[in-house]
């Protein structure tokens, strides 16, 4: 009866030892979430380029440089295509849409520097808040992806991110770093972006 229960006790042990390696094999590999970065976002307020639209406003022009990166050794990362939006507070002021691609293991991708046309209707008010240096534009990213780890691809994840910056006088970002480093969206965020986007 005694060795029984010694058997038994021991048997618990091996199988919550193995419990606890399977769980730090687990974590250990669980794929990290890659980092979004605007690196660089500029709206000239006196651009030269600006073009007039059939309802008489001005198109203003947005310049932005994207950086992703994946930081996991063992994972490959495949993206869809990635949708950004850029909003003057809840109006949308330009759209752009990249086509889907591989990141590779530990890479970073910087995306070539884009130029995009600000809707006319709100490029007057944005480009007023620019001059008086109080403008600040937020960045929305929709997206999927799914990792492959040893040979195994993961179950597709959606990724909903936003970030805001706030714009100098000369119309490009402030602070230090000058970068926007997106974040997961809130609900309320995922909920617009879906009701736009769909």
């Amino acid at each position: 009866m005694c060795e029984a229960k010694n058997f038994y006790i021991w048997l618990l042990q091996i199988v919550g030892l193995l419990g606890l390696l399977a769980l730090c094999l687990w974590l250990s590999l669980r794929p990290r979430n890659p980092t979004v970065t605007v690196v660089e976002l500029s709206l000239p307020p006196g651009d030269n380029r600006t073009s007039v639209t059939d309802d008489g406003n001005n198109n203003g022009t947005l310049y932005y440089n994207l950086e992703i990166d994946n930081q996991n050794k063992d994972s490959n990362i495949y993206f869809d295509d990635i949708l950004l939006t850029f909003y003057n507070g809840q109006d949308r002021a330009a759209e752009d849409r990249i086509s889907a691609f591989t990141l590779g293991k530990g890479k970073t991708q910087r995306m070539a520097a884009r130029d995009l046309s600000v809707d006319g209707r709100i490029w007057k008010a944005l480009r007023n808040a620019i001059l008086n240096a109080t403008a600040e534009v937020k960045v929305g990213v929709v997206t999927g992806m799914r990792y492959k780890t040893w040979g195994i691809k993961s179950k597709h994840h959606g990724v909903h991110l936003q970030g805001t910056g706030k714009i100098g006088k000369d119309g490009k970002l402030l602070g230090k770093k000058k970068k926007i480093k997106l974040k997961h969206a809130s609900k309320k965020w995922r909920v617009k972006a879906s009701h736009i986007h769909n």
